[in-house]
Formats: C-alpha cells, structure tokens, sequence
C-alpha cells in the first residue's frame, strides 16, 4: 500500500545524515547545548525540522547519534600494543587533541550538570558504549601480558581522559599529542604494568 507522502517516514542516511551530524556537532561546539535548536540544525543542515523530528525525537538523541557517529567504536585501534593503541584513540581527529572534539566536549560536560534528561540518556546511549569499546582495548592488552594481574581496568581506563581533560579545561593546558604522551607514558603505562600490592598491604583493595 503506498501511503501519504505526509505519513512517509524520511530516509536521512548515508552522506546526508553524516551531513547533519555534522552541522549538530558545530552549532554545539559554537553555542553549547542550551542554546541549540533542532530549528536551527535543520536550517543550517538546509533539512526540514519536521524530517529531523521524524528520525530523532528530541535534540539530545540527534545529538548522542552525532557523537557516536564521530567517533565510531568500530574503529577502536589495534597497533599490537596499550601504548600504541592510546596514542591512536586519544590523538588526532577525533581524539583529546581534536578542537573540535574538545569544543564539543566542553558543552556535553556543561549539558551533563544542568539537563537530567540529556545526562542520563547520554550516559545510558553513549557513555557505555564507550566503555565497552575501551574495555575491548585494555582486555587486548591483558591477553599480550602488558597488564599487572590485580589492574582495576575501570578504574584506570578512566584515568586517561579524566587527567587530560582536568589540564585542559581547568588548568588551561593546551591539548597536544605531547600532554597526551605525557599521561600515558608517565601515568597510565607505569600503572598498568606496576608491580601489585602484596597480599596483605594496608593500602591493598580487594574486589567482591
């Protein structure tokens, strides 16, 4: 049966829903999430509202798609080590040291504090999916044997963005393939691969 143009659900895919990740991606970065409309997406992506509103229900899950889409775990690095495999995730296009990228981050972390609804949704959409994809690279890096047996894997995998973003936005450090290097090299590898407390210690914690 051939229904009503006006019933018809619209196709964004391909290059065109790349295009208005796109466009989402730079009104957040320009003017944060507040300030971002799904009419002004739609005028600047040249999309009508009513097409966007069809494929994303609200603003915050075109923007999680969007930030899924610009970085995809299907492209989780495998250079055949931990270090290798850092400095692929968390440098260049896409990464830590991405403007764009960190520009974004700034108005997803203002977004986070003052929308209940968007930081639950992205933290169920989009935040677990990052986490299982980065869980992938650290158990890779257990299996070559690069990790002490007691690693808190969470905990540490954590660690990497939490120090580089805490220098960038609240010490004011530029965001470089250099501070990246920095925290992996002189935090993240000695304490992936350091000697584990003894049995016993007092500063020892034992998992459940």
């Amino acid at each position: 049966m051939n229904l009503p143009r006006s019933l018809r659900r619209p196709r964004v895919e391909g290059d065109r829903e790349q295009e208005i990740f796109q466009t989402t991606l730079t009104i957040l970065g320009e003017v944060g999430y507040d300030r971002l409309t799904m009419d002004a997406v739609a005028s600047r992506a040249k999309a009508s509202k009513a097409t966007l509103y069809r494929r994303w229900s609200s603003k915050a899950t075109l923007v999680i798609d969007a930030l899924h889409a610009s970085k995809s775990h299907t492209d989780l690095p495998d250079t055949g080590s931990l270090r290798g495999d850092l400095m692929a995730a968390f440098c260049g296009m896409g990464g830590l040291t991405d403007p764009e990228m960190l520009a974004t981050m700034s108005s997803v972390i203002t977004a986070v504090g003052r929308d209940a609804e968007f930081a639950a949704a992205f933290r169920e959409h989009f935040v677990n999916t990052k986490l299982e994809a980065s869980r992938t690279l650290w158990e890779r890096a257990r299996q070559r044997g690069e990790l002490r047996p007691d690693l808190d894997i969470d905990l540490l995998s954590h660690a990497m963005p939490g120090v580089v973003l805490h220098r960038v936005f609240l010490l004011g450090e530029p965001a470089t393939e250099e501070l990246v290097t920095r925290v992996i090299d002189q935090i993240i590898l000695p304490a992936s691969a350091g000697t584990p407390l003894p049995a016993g210690h007092p500063d020892k914690t034992h998992k459940d």
